[in-house]
């Protein structure tokens, strides 16, 4: 097979060694929402229902709310959860919370979460976290019920301590419409809690207008090389799929944000569809530390958007998967 040619980063080479600290100092809003705010929130005038998620962020960090300029403050909720559809700006809301927030706080999406408790052992995470007077958990996962037990149980013992939350839905772009409101569920999963959140339903359409589907890209050798020549060399990765693959089978996920530290171009040479779900598991947590970084991505071989057996597509992880296909196809177009 035809490789690039450059003196380009080699992933295989760099073994992220991060303390607690370092692990904490990532769990911030990625760099596409890092100047989100409350006041730049702009809620469609014929969806009335995020006027009113845009007033009930404000209010829970205790800002006035616009429709109530002389009302008198009301008692903080102990957690609010954000659900509605794909592109409706829960997360630019839930930025908002946490750049808004006093308080010492974190963010992080629900993989990052599990990924450090996966890295730190429960009760550490729990004594690592519980410094923190919010956490903001973006994309709640519900489809992985040893996942959402976990988180339950971290919120649980946090919630004891006087810690605030607030919480997004996981809704993948593809599931045209299925899972599209999730509190119902996030209800019932988050045992002990859960009446400690206020729900607040978000309606709309897609303000992204992303298509359901994803037209794959393929990428010759040459077009490749021709790409990564564009970027700078120093913030230029370029691995071997298969290598990449066995590389990140010995880091620990909650790494992988910081193995990607200086890369803005990422070359993949060589791919092919997975066929064994660990390795696929392992780059759709790789994906969403490649999106929240915002890094741009080519491959050779298939379409990356392609990667993924289609059993998988279907089955109990169908969200996960749908969510990195989604986000290959920005971070390739």
């Amino acid at each position: 097979m035809a490789t690039v040619s450059g003196t380009f980063i080699d992933l295989t080479k760099v073994f992220p060694n991060p303390s607690v600290a370092d692990l904490l100092a990532e769990l911030v809003p990625p760099r596409e929402f890092a100047l989100a705010s409350l006041n730049n929130y702009l809620p469609h005038a014929e969806y009335d229902s995020q006027a009113f998620a845009l007033n009930r962020a404000k209010a829970f960090i205790g800002e006035k709310s616009t429709r109530r300029l002389f009302a008198k403050p009301e008692p903080l909720a102990p957690g609010i959860y954000l659900d509605g559809g794909f592109g409706v700006g829960k997360t630019h809301l839930l930025a908002g919370i946490w750049h808004g927030f006093k308080g010492r706080k974190v963010f992080g999406s629900f993989i990052a979460y599990t990924s450090l408790i996966g890295a730190l052992g429960f009760a550490e995470a729990v004594k690592a976290l519980a410094k923190f007077e919010l956490v903001c958990i973006d994309e709640f996962e519900l489809d992985d019920p040893g996942d959402t037990m976990m988180m339950s149980r971290l919120l649980n013992e946090l919630a004891k301590g006087g810690v605030r939350f607030a919480a997004t839905s996981n809704t993948p772009p593809n599931a045209l419409g299925e899972g599209r409101f999730a509190a119902a569920d996030f209800a019932r999963e988050i045992l002990g809690i859960a009446d400690r959140f206020e729900m607040v339903r978000i309606d709309g359409e897609d303000h992204r207008h992303r298509p359901t589907t994803i037209e794959p890209k393929i990428f010759s050798a040459h077009e490749l090389s021709e790409w990564l020549q564009t970027g700078a060399h120093d913030k230029t990765a370029v691995n071997d799929f298969s290598v990449l693959l066995k590389h990140l089978g010995t880091i620990h996920p909650s790494r992988y944000g910081l193995l990607l530290e200086s890369v803005e171009f990422l070359g993949i040479e060589n791919a092919y569809v997975l066929t064994d779900q660990v390795d696929a598991l392992r780059f759709v947590s790789f994906v969403d530390r490649a999106y929240e970084a915002q890094i741009r991505i080519r491959a050779t071989g298939i379409a990356l958007t392609e990667a993924f057996a289609d059993s998988y597509l279907s089955g109990g992880y169908r969200k996960k998967y749908l969510r990195a296909v989604s986000r290959i196809g920005a971070m390739t177009s």
